[in-house]
C-alpha cells in the first residue's frame, strides 16, 4: 500500500528525519509538497534526458497542479517512468506514484493547497529556465555568483518563502514575527542549497552540473553559506521565542544543526565529505535536549 511517509523515506535523508517533527496538518502539507518539489527535481536533475524533453515535463507538471486530472496524472507518471533515465528505485517509484501524492495535495486545505501549487509551480518554472541554459550535451555552468544566487533561489529560497507561508496558516500568535520570518526565508532556504552544493560539487562536475562558476573561490561560497545560516538560526531562534510548537521548532533547528556540521566537514575533508550517521543522532539527541530544557534551539550567531 502506498503511504506518503514510506515515499519521503525512500526519497529525501535530512527531510525524512525533520519533517516527522512537524505538528499536523503542517506535518502532511510540508510531506506533500516536499514530494511535488522532489518530482520537479528529479526532472531538472535528469541531465542524460534530452533538454527539450526535461522542460516538456516541467510545462506538463505545472499543468497538472494547475488542474489536476486522475486520467491525465496516470498517464504522465507512466510515460515519464517508462522514459526517464532513473536510477534511484526511491525516485523511479515516487515518479510512479505521482498521481497517488497529487490526490493527497488535492485534499488539502484551501489555502495550503494554494500555497503549494503557486511555489512548487514558481520553482518548477525557474528550474525549466536553468535547464533552458544547458548545452547540447545536457551539462549546465553557471556563470558568476548572482548566477548561483539565482538557482538557489529558485530550487531552494522559494521552498524557504512556502515553508514559511505554510507555518503561519492558522497561527495567529507568529502574526507578530511573520516579517522577520519572511525577511530571512530566502536566505534560509539558499544556505541549505549551497551546503549540499559545496558537499556534492565533484559528483556534480561528473554528472554535468557545474554550480560553482569558474573564477568564483569556494571560500566565497563558505562564507555566502555561513551568512546564510547565520540568518536561518536566527529565524528559528524567532520562532522559539514567539512560543511556535516544540516540532515547529524544531523542524527548523535541525536542518540548521545538521548544515553547520556539515559545511564545517567539508571544509576540512573537501567535497563528498558527509557527517557520519552517528554524528547525525548525536545532533538529534543534543536537540531534544536543549528542547526539553528550553535552551535556544540552535546556537546565536556570532554577530548577535
Amino acid at each position: 500500500m502506498v503511504d506518503l511517509d514510506l515515499l519521503l523515506e525512500k526519497t529525501s535523508r535530512t527531510f525524512a528525519l525533520s519533517i516527522p517533527l512537524l505538528p499536523e496538518p503542517t506535518r502532511r502539507e510540508v510531506t506533500v509538497a516536499y514530494l511535488l518539489f522532489r518530482v520537479a527535481d528529479t526532472f531538472e536533475d535528469s541531465s542524460r534526458w534530452p533538454r527539450r524533453d526535461r522542460i516538456e515535463a516541467l510545462d506538463a507538471f505545472c499543468e497538472i497542479l494547475e488542474r489536476p486530472e486522475p486520467a491525465e496524472a496516470e498517464r504522465l507518471a507512466a510515460y515519464w517512468v517508462s522514459e526517464m533515465p532513473l536510477t534511484h528505485e526511491g525516485y523511479q517509484e515516487l515518479m510512479n506514484e505521482m498521481p497517488f501524492v497529487l490526490e493527497r495535495y488535492a485534499e488539502l486545505g484551501d489555502e495550503a493547497r494554494e500555497l503549494v501549487r503557486e511555489h512548487t509551480i514558481r520553482t518548477a518554472r525557474g528550474m525549466a529556465g536553468f535547464v533552458a541554459s544547458t548545452g547540447d550535451d545536457g551539462r549546465l555552468q553557471l556563470k558568476s555568483l548572482q548566477d548561483l544566487r539565482d538557482y538557489c533561489y529558485a530550487v531552494a529560497g522559494i521552498v524557504g518563502e512556502m515553508l514559511t507561508e505554510l507555518f503561519l496558516v492558522g497561527r495567529e500568535s507568529l502574526a507578530p514575527v511573520a516579517p522577520y520570518l519572511r525577511e530571512r526565508s530566502r536566505a534560509f532556504g539558499e544556505g541549505l542549497q549551497l551546503v549540499n552544493i559545496l558537499k556534492d560539487s565533484a559528483a556534480d562536475v561528473r554528472e554535468g552540473r557545474a554550480y560553482i562558476p569558474p573564477g568564483v573561490e569556494r571560500s566565497e561560497v563558505f562564507a555566502l553559506a555561513r551568512r546564510d545560516l547565520e540568518a536561518a538560526s536566527e529565524y528559528t531562534l524567532e520562532l522559539q521565542g514567539a512560543g511556535a510548537e516544540r516540532g515547529l521548532v524544531a523542524f527548523n533547528a535541525l536542518p540548521v544543526r545538521l548544515a553547520r556540521a556539515t559545511l564545517d566537514h567539508i571544509e576540512r575533508e573537501g567535497p563528498g565529505a558527509k557527517i557520519s550517521r552517528d554524528d547525525v543522532w548525536r545532533i538529534v539527541a543534543s536537540l531534544d535536549e536543549a528542547l526539553e530544557a528550553n535552551r535556544p534551539a540552535v546556537s546565536p550567531p556570532i554577530h548577535a
